[in-house]
């Protein structure tokens, strides 16, 4: 059962944005809800007076924060505030008004601690392994940049240049001028000239880009390549090469023209152009390849900074520190997963991708989808025995797995769909939805994990180990601590995927 239940708050410049959550006594949370208010606070200029009219609108998108956080019944609600709030004449009398109308409390915070926040979200949400990546997080009054991998924050900094403010300071037509965007670059070149030295010590490898406008920028480039990101924008990737083309194209669109593209939030097409140019800029500058897209923002930051201060237990992040794994077990504990059955058959899954690499040749990343594929293939008991492999193919699709690509997503959650009964047909819908190399990826790994869910049929780990030999065809030699015709039976019935990712039939036998 959950220990709490809070709302974290974003109020930036142009939205605010909550969300409830559940956190448990181990330190996991589980979204509850979530709501965003376009209000545009800075629409009059970042750090001048905030109208009567804009906080009017402020205080109704709180109230129904406040509405909804009362409907679910949250425990405690953290509101930080950002620069239009912080720097406005007048931001204390909107803070204090917030408090007398609703008692919501809000704390206008530093830049710096939007950079921490941001940074904790990005090492919590996105596989970052020990390299380094450079974390942009555009803002509507402020941007912030941040410097990490998945264990350490290395610098982190916050500059005056987000795209209200920048769009209120230097454009003035529509479509924008040459002249525009030269001067909004040379601002940047003074404004950013700090990070040179923290990026040429620290080498990032790659951009990250967080928050509504880098993920509007990415929602356009999917489009626009029509790749489907419907489940998650989280760890979409795409080059400078498809962003420069991007760019050159979309930079000549005047405002009505930019209302119809795809993946651009028609609230934000005011003000989007800004963001463009300054992720050129970063990416010229800085002699980065790729940008990676991170779902995670300040909200999920305050999340976890108040799981890091407030509960003593948090043994799942201490044990699973890799977004990915940590993701997958918080998946299996909700789901009360069977979980001596699930590792039983991910180490035999394992152990005969391994086994027959040679002959297989699949890259060795898709052992770990094969993996977390085999742990989560039976949670779909949690909802009923009868079709459970269709069950645990909607929550694994549904789960907002964290660290993942949408592609990983789906091949994951068919892969462990199909571990028991039909192999894939042109009759199951979603399946041939997929892009064909999902499809084969997903009959490829599928093929171990039928096997090997065959070979424990009685979820009892009857085989101890097995030995594989390969000649004309593939021989799994059983050890089993109890007679194993059943296991021989589970996985007999099961071998057509493997044996033709193989191009061998396959026999199975006990050592005895």
């Amino acid at each position: 059962m959950p220990t709490k239940r809070i709302a974290a708050i974003d109020l930036g410049t142009n939205s605010f944005h909550a969300v409830i959550v559940d956190i448990q006594s181990d330190g996991r949370y589980t979204p509850v809800d979530a709501l965003k208010e376009m209000i545009r606070l800075g629409r009059n200029g970042v750090g001048k007076k905030m109208s009567k009219e804009d906080m009017a609108l402020g205080l109704e998108a709180m109230r129904k924060i406040k509405t909804l956080c009362d409907h679910r019944n949250v425990e405690r609600i953290i509101a930080y505030a950002t620069s239009a709030i912080r720097e406005a004449p007048n931001g204390g009398d909107f803070v204090q008004m917030v408090i007398d109308e609703l008692g919501i409390k809000i704390h206008p915070i530093p830049g710096y601690k939007e950079a921490e926040l941001i940074g904790l979200a990005v090492q919590h949400g996105m596989a970052l392994g020990e390299k380094t990546s450079l974390v942009m997080d555009i803002g509507g009054g402020s941007t912030e940049f941040v410097i990490l991998n998945q264990t350490e924050i290395r610098y982190m900094v916050s500059r005056k240049i987000g795209v209200s403010r920048m769009t209120s300071d230097f454009i003035k037509s529509d479509p924008v001028k040459k002249k525009e965007i030269a001067d909004i670059e040379k601002h940047y070149r003074k404004e950013l000239s700090m990070l040179s030295g923290p990026v040429e010590s620290n080498k990032p490898e790659v951009l990250i880009g967080s928050s509504g406008t880098m993920q509007n920028i990415a929602a356009m480039i999917a489009a626009r390549q029509n790749l489907n990101v419907s489940l998650t924008l989280n760890e979409f990737e795409y080059s400078k090469a498809d962003f420069d083309e991007f760019y050159a194209w979309f930079m000549l669109l005047d405002r009505k023209q930019r209302l119809k593209v795809t993946g651009l939030d028609e609230k934000r097409v005011d003000f989007i152009l800004p963001g463009l140019v300054l992720v050129k800029f970063v990416l010229d500058k800085f002699g980065f390849n790729r940008v990676k897209t991170s779902v995670q923002a300040m909200r999920e930051g305050i999340i976890i900074e108040y799981i890091r201060h407030e509960m003593k237990a948090l043994k799942m992040l201490d044990k699973y520190p890799e977004p990915r794994r940590r993701s997958v077990h918080e998946l299996l504990k909700k789901y009360r997963w069977s979980k001596k059955h699930s590792q039983h058959v991910a180490t035999l899954a394992l152990k005969l991708f391994d086994d027959l690499q040679s002959w297989h040749h699949l890259p060795y990343r898709d052992r770990e989808i094969l993996e977390y594929a085999a742990l989560m293939h039976d949670i779909g008991y949690y909802i009923s025995s009868r079709k459970h492999h269709k069950h645990t193919l909607y929550i694994v699709l549904n789960s907002n797995l964290k660290g993942f690509t949408q592609d990983e997503i789906e091949v994951m959650a068919h892969v462990a769909r199909y571990h028991r009964r039909s192999t894939p047909k042109k009759t199951h819908e979603h399946y041939w939805t997929l892009k064909p190399e999902q499809r084969q990826r997903i009959k490829a790994l599928a093929g171990f994990l039928r096997v090997a869910d065959g070979l424990d049929r009685s979820h009892y780990q009857n085989v101890i180990s097995f030995e594989t030999e390969v000649s004309d065809k593939v021989t799994i030699l059983l050890t089993t601590i109890a007679d194993p015709q059943l296991e021989i039976w589970g996985a007999s019935r099961k071998c057509e995927l493997l044996e033709e990712l193989v191009g061998r039939p396959i026999e199975i036998k006990s050592m005895r």
